[in-house]
């Protein structure tokens, strides 16, 4: 399929410019655009990019399938061109990080039938053409979530895109995704963040810290557009998550306090379970956790 086709990516960041390798590299025609000028003419000098697309996305009617690899917010505003410019395209699909309101966004534009949103789970703390690997999606898991309309055509073809670039796919709800990530992608994320201010108040830089510290801030080097983006648009599941944490910060702080050397360990031990694969308590679902608001 690929090597077949015209494909279009807009953003040549860390997943769009991976993206664009990887197709190219598998023989497809490859246009492309970024509003960074330097990402676009270093794809086009790299040979990864056929053809530059206009700032208004002229020229994208050639395209048999288009990718938004673009912040959510950027998404949204972006899937309106799609019905103007990519209207006989075969496939479209996006790779935003949140999904319930990019496929409402795809609905509303018109370009539901075409549509499946696709968040593959790879990625690196780094961003900008440069970051890029046409390695990036080999093994990767990638969460296929179409619209109410999209046709049977257009999620095989999905299926297929995917699968030629050797990563493994899986149908979810758009709402179930957002929820999902809020816990095991988002709080991740904002807690390193959160971690790397708080060293930073207190004067540590990340040169001082050990192994461990240098894993747990890495992602605070992420890319900040992307994860203002995700936060607030999925605000609700992410407070819900951020609050669990702190009611765990909250129990430790107290336990260490009052030098309850048993609370303390018996935290301990539950996070070590966890990390030895033996769940402990009742397991988050998306029902849960919509019990829970």
């Amino acid at each position: 399929m690929i090597a077949d086709s015209t494909i279009a990516v807009v953003g040549l960041g860390l997943m769009g410019g991976s993206l664009a390798r990887a197709v190219s590299a598998r023989g497809a025609r490859v246009l492309g655009y970024d509003q960074n000028g330097a990402h676009l003419d270093h794809a086009l000098r790299d040979g990864v990019v056929h053809e530059a697309l206009e700032r208004d996305l002229k020229g994208m009617e050639a395209a048999d399938v288009v990718v938004l690899a673009l912040p959510v917010d950027a998404t949204c505003r972006t899937l309106p061109v799609l019905a103007r410019r990519a209207a006989t395209a075969r496939l479209l699909m996006d790779l935003a990080s949140t999904k319930r309101s990019v496929v409402a966004c795809a609905e509303s534009a018109g370009v539901g039938e075409q549509f499946v949103g696709a968040h593959p789970l790879t990625g690196s703390h780094r961003s900008g053409w440069s970051a890029g690997r046409a390695s990036l999606f080999e093994s990767a898991r990638v969460f296929l979530c179409p619209t109410s309309r999209t046709t049977p055509a257009a999620v095989l073809l999905a299926e297929q895109f995917w699968r030629e670039l050797h990563a493994h796919t899986e149908a979810l709800d758009p709402c179930d995704h957002d929820e999902e990530m809020a816990w095991s992608s988002h709080l991740p994320h904002l807690m390193s963040s959160a971690l790397a201010v708080t060293l930073r108040d207190a004067g540590i830089p990340r040169s001082a810290l050990g192994p461990g510290g240098r894993d747990m801030t890495r992602l605070a080097g992420s890319s900040t557009a992307m994860w203002s983006a995700i936060a607030a648009d999925n605000a609700d599941a992410i407070v819900q998550a951020l609050s669990a944490y702190e009611a765990q910060l909250r129990a430790l702080r107290e336990a260490i306090a009052t030098r309850g050397e048993e609370k303390t360990r018996t935290l301990l031990d539950e996070g070590r379970e966890w990390f030895d694969g033996e769940m402990g308590g009742e397991t988050l679902t998306c029902d849960h956790l919509r019990r829970q608001r």
